[in-house]
């Protein structure tokens, strides 16, 4: 997909959370989560999407919804695969090849590029985005930017419905 395109689409599913969050219409952290979800996982070349929540007690990420083949990997230790060491080194990650990862946990046999972007309060990570792709080199800084300034709306939704 072309730059101009892909930037379009987020564009177009930013604008529905937008839309969607100013009307209030949700009242949940799940119905957050799976609106995100639902609008990234149409996105081409998007083969699996879901939203990881760090689960502090634990230290594990805890997966809450995504679209896609069925996972086992619905806990990932802090530290273990792609997720769980981007929130030990506190950064997103973009991965253009999965195969070369020596710490890379399979969702799909299928996958071949992956990014993780943080969903983060301040200092505090709640969670993050995970998208998979069956391509090689699906996933750039286009992508983060975006995934980053849709991680901030859940943030700002999130508060919203807390009071």
């Amino acid at each position: 997909m072309k730059s101009s395109q892909k930037e379009d689409s987020y564009q177009n599913i930013v604008q529905q959370l937008e839309s969607t969050f100013s009307d209030s219409a949700i009242s949940s952290s799940k119905e957050i989560y799976q609106l995100v979800v639902d609008l990234l996982s149409k996105l081409p070349n998007f083969h699996w999407t879901g939203i990881y929540l760090l689960e502090d007690a634990t230290n594990e990420l805890i997966l809450e919804y995504y679209v896609g083949k069925t996972t086992e990997h619905t806990r990932i230790p802090v530290g273990e695969g792609v997720c769980g060491s981007a929130i030990a080194e506190r950064t997103d990650k973009v991965i253009e090849d999965v195969e070369k990862e020596e710490n890379y946990l399979a969702c799909s046999l299928g996958t071949r590029s992956e990014i993780v972007v943080l969903i983060e309060d301040g200092d505090k990570i709640i969670g993050q985005i995970d998208v998979d792709s069956d391509n090689v080199g699906n996933f750039d800084e286009i992508d983060r930017n975006y995934l980053r300034q849709i991680s901030k709306l859940i943030i700002i939704q999130l508060k919203k419905i807390e009071f």
